[in-house]
């Protein structure tokens, strides 16, 4: 009996791609199509193009072929999840629509699950066309998140992934609104193994995930996979306390005791203005750190549904 490979493709204004990667992906499964039999999950993310015209007519076409329709842009996390959840391969493979997720390395993935691999990661060692910008910030984000999370991420591991269905079960378990795929699934663990690949450029379309939203995604990491951050706000306020403890001593001592010895000629308005505008910074610093957590305690105590569907095919 042939196993189902569910393949989740999240879409966001792909109309140029989406008969692309379908085909390609096609093509390079066939090498499998005695053991396996695909399904294709596309989950359009709130598209304004024709994508989903597109998607409907592959439908019709081939019931292998299913797309979820958000009702508005909801993020690609989100889409990504919602694809996993309506998932019910065997085996589960995580692509982009923008054919930077090489279709050609399929193979590899099948074949490492099959000698017992249950999550399969890829690994981008380039980029054409990527800025020196976001190569770097990519490498350091990896760095940090392992440090402050205690999870391994390897860096430049990408959302190209597959996911034994044991692992699927597990997933589809966390409730978090604000979320980072690839970090969740980190954090699951089960046998790893990588793939590595060189990513071409986009051949058309604009990225989805400008440096506001990249930056936003790391900061969300951060905060939702390790208690470190806000650790540190508290030992940095302890340093600065015992610091200033020791400066006003200082002061009271070399002005009102020793009477100036050194000529530093405090005033009482410099020694004012000093304390309070520092004081003021680190405050903020902090509130503003605390404010991270609690706008993630909010999002996650209001419950709202992870996304809204307006239509499905084939399912």
């Amino acid at each position: 009996m042939q196993k189902l490979i569910s393949f989740v493709i999240p879409i966001f204004n792909e109309q140029e791609n989406i008969k692309t990667i379908y085909l390609s992906v096609s093509k390079k499964f066939n090498s499998f199509k005695s053991k396996y039999e695909p399904e294709f999950i596309f989950v359009d993310d709130g598209s304004t193009d024709k994508s989903i015209k597109i998607l409907n007519d592959l439908a019709l076409k081939n019931n292998k072929v299913k797309y979820l329709e958000f009702s508005r842009n909801f993020g690609k996390e989100i889409a990504t999840t919602a694809g996993i959840h309506y998932a019910k391969g065997d085996a589960v493979i995580i692509m982009d629509a923008d054919l930077q997720h090489p279709p050609e390395k399929i193979i590899e993935f099948i074949k490492k699950w099959e000698n017992g691999a249950e999550i399969v990661t890829g690994i981008r060692q380039k980029t054409k066309g990527k800025s020196i910008m976001k190569i770097i910030g990519s490498y350091y984000f990896y760095k940090i998140n392992s440090a402050i999370s205690g999870i391994k991420s390897v860096p430049f591991s990408t959302d190209f992934r597959l996911l034994d269905k044991k692992v699927t079960k597990e997933f589809i378990k966390f409730t978090e609104k604000n979320r980072m795929t690839r970090g969740l699934i980190d954090w699951l663990g089960f046998k790893k193994e990588y793939v590595y690949f060189i990513s071409p450029e986009r051949k058309s379309g604009k990225p989805g995930y400008s440096y506001v939203k990249l930056t936003k995604l790391a900061l969300t990491s951060f905060v939702s996979n390790s208690l470190i951050p806000l650790k540190l706000a508290g030992y940095l306020g302890i340093i600065i306390t015992v610091l200033f403890a020791l400066l006003g001593i200082f002061v009271f001592f070399d002005r009102y005791l020793l009477k100036d010895p050194f000529g530093f000629h405090f005033t009482n308005l410099a020694i004012v203005v000093v304390f309070i505008g520092f004081l003021i910074g680190i405050v903020l610093s902090c509130l503003g750190l605390i404010a991270l957590y609690i706008g993630n305690i909010n999002t996650e105590i209001t419950n709202r549904p992870l996304y809204v569907l307006r239509n499905k095919k084939n399912f």
